[in-house]
């Protein structure tokens, strides 16, 4: 699942973050990407379509919180240029990933 390998690589990027990132962005973009495959997970339990786009809308959405923060942390210089871009272009596609298959679900749903 591209959200795991999301936060996996997220969390080896950011284990060299200063210790003053502890509680600060280091915590916050380890959140968001844990956050976006949970809910991908959660979601898949839900019994009904529009429980599992209400939860893919929230994974979308600390996706994109990923991408960002990531960006913030190389622009910082907190993250070399090579890794931040790799995370950006993994969380680029997990986002149309799951933009795609909120889609997909929301337009079953409406169908029905």
């Amino acid at each position: 699942m591209l959200a795991d390998q999301l936060a996996i690589g997220v969390y080896v990027a950011t284990g060299d973050l200063p210790v003053t990132e502890t509680y600060g962005l280091r915590a916050l973009v380890r959140r968001a990407a844990v956050s976006a495959a949970t809910n991908l997970v959660e979601g898949c339990s839900r019994d009904s379509d529009r429980e599992f786009v209400r939860f893919l809308g929230v994974a979308l959405g600390s996706t994109r919180e990923v991408i960002y923060l990531i960006d913030l942390a190389h622009r910082l210089k907190l993250l070399a240029a090579k890794e931040a871009s790799e995370l950006s272009t993994l969380g680029g596609r997990t986002a149309a990933a799951i933009a795609g298959l909120k889609n997909a679900v929301k337009a079953r749903y409406k169908a029905s």
